[in-house]
């Protein structure tokens, strides 16, 4: 069997993997690699709209209309690509990058998906493309065209991506199939879970839990100021009364929020300044935990965990004012802001929107997210790590998307035939909790794809790693062994 390969690897240990994968195989050709400066193609230069280049040099290089994504126009996931594709590039727009990419309106935007996905699809079918692999869900403009082209042009995808579980990776041949997992067959040892433990997610260090406001400006919110100010406002160089009263502003915003949260350390812009002043006005809010209540911590936008596994609900507000239908008139939302938050898809409209759903009280910043679990009725979330937290700890979850504990004891599957009633009737039974969890764990793959992870893995040796993943991953395209989903 000849395959022909094409990969989304944009890391320097999947791309060694990825090598390791070929050479190891006398049936498998790599034919289309989108990655670093050393694939085929960079695939960043596509996202952020830049002249980077890969080996074959940048792919709209000597480019034509070719009509070659047809079967991507004509399907019923059109104008689902279209959109995620829409919301991903905006991430590279002007309001959140320094060096940002040039589309200005929404047309601008439908245009350069047209383009694009044209000369993604017409390199698809000259390299006879019979295989695809995405060492992540896709989700970043280029993977994410890719894979949608790939569904409607008939090509088999694997999937694969990191779990919390130390060393553990999971994998699946659709998006849509993440979280659909039956444990019926599994002889698998139960996984213990004490209730009383609270996850230590290593992605979540430096976050803190309490009210402890007097935070100071940061040497790299300071940075941050003058890059802006050298790339997008240089006249404020020229207007010193203007900057100073910038930065007052500023230290007022850090002066107003707990001394860990550092608001400006990653990006700034003036937009930036309208979104944490507002959050300051519910610093002071009250948590009243005897009040019936579910709670809804919002997710980091942009992130894969929305932009991709959300669907519909990439709109979190939607979710929120679906969930506010169902539920009885003494039943509040208490949504809490992600604390590595910042102005993107936060703008005014939003908290109008949100400030509009009569039973929402907004949490403060230093609300405890244990304490919040501890006292809710249920736990409505996209796709987050806190539905896993919830049900570990004897509590319902909602969710919204697609992620991998949905078909866990406990876990509603958003619909619009879900009652609340069903939810508050449903008996859980911690001991299935543990049995499907081992079962889950079991059928994952050993070894780190996402290199953050190396941190929390047991005994970790990087040749040994390549060469595990290297041999799954050949397994899982040829058919010979079964996804996790």
């Amino acid at each position: 069997m000849s395959i022909r390969l094409l990969c989304v690897s944009t890391a320097d240990n999947t791309d060694k993997i990825l090598e390791a994968l070929v050479a190891d195989s006398d049936d498998i050709e790599l034919c289309l690699h989108f990655g670093n400066d050393m694939a085929d193609f960079k695939a960043s230069s596509l996202s952020r709209m830049d002249t980077r280049k890969g080996v074959r040099g940048h792919l709209m290089r000597e480019q034509y209309y070719a009509g070659a994504n047809y079967e991507l126009l004509s399907s019923p996931i059109f104008r689902e690509c279209m959109e995620r594709t829409v919301d991903q590039l905006h991430r590279y727009s002007d309001g959140y990058r320094y060096r940002s990419h040039n589309l200005k309106n929404l047309q601008d935007y439908l245009d350069y998906f047209y383009i694009l996905s044209d000369m993604l699809a017409q390199q698809i079918k000259d390299e006879k493309i019979t295989h695809a692999l995405f060492f992540n869900v896709p989700h970043l403009v280029c993977d994410t065209i890719l894979y949608d082209l790939c569904k409607c042009l008939g090509i088999k995808t694997v999937i694969l991506t990191q779990s919390i579980f130390p060393g553990k990776y999971f994998s699946m041949e659709s998006v849509e199939d993440y979280g659909f997992f039956d444990a019926k067959k599994s002889k698998a040892a139960p996984l213990p879970i004490d209730q009383k433990e609270n996850l230590d997610l290593f992605y979540m260090n430096n976050i803190g839990q309490a009210p402890d406001a007097g935070g100071k400006l940061s040497y790299k919110g300071m940075f941050n100021i003058f890059a802006y100010v050298l790339l997008k406002r240089p006249d404020l160089f020229l207007k010193p009364f203007a900057l100073m009263k910038m930065i007052k502003r500023v230290r007022k915003i850090y002066a107003g929020f707990p001394k860990w949260r550092d608001p400006f350390s990653k990006f700034f812009h003036e937009n930036e300044m309208a979104y944490f002043e507002h959050l300051m006005e519910f610093e002071n809010q009250q948590i009243d935990i005897e009040q019936r209540f579910i709670y809804f911590p919002l997710q980091l936008q942009p992130e894969m965990t929305t932009s991709a596994l959300g669907g519909q609900f990439r709109d979190q507000l939607l979710a929120i004012e679906a969930l506010s239908r169902i539920l009885p008139n003494d039943v509040k939302i208490y949504v809490k802001e992600n604390p590595k938050q910042g102005a993107y898809s936060r703008g005014p409209l939003f908290f109008h929107r949100l400030n509009r759903i009569p039973n929402v009280v907004f949490m403060p910043s230093f609300a405890n997210t244990n304490t919040l679990i501890a006292h809710c009725e249920a736990v409505a979330t996209i796709t987050g790590t806190v539905g896993w937290e919830a049900i570990r700890k004897g509590k319902k979850a909602i969710v919204f998307g697609h992620t991998w504990y949905s078909s866990f004891p406990g876990v509603f599957r958003w619909s619009n035939k879900l009652k609340y009633s069903d939810i508050e009737k449903a008996k859980l039974n911690h001991s299935q909790l543990e049995k499907i969890s081992g079962a889950l764990i079991d059928a994952c793959h050993y070894g780190v794809i996402e290199r953050h992870y190396v941190a929390i893995a047991n005994e970790y040796d990087e040749q040994q790693n390549i060469n595990n993943v290297a041999t799954v991953i050949e397994r899982l395209i040829v058919g010979r062994q079964k996804p996790t989903f």
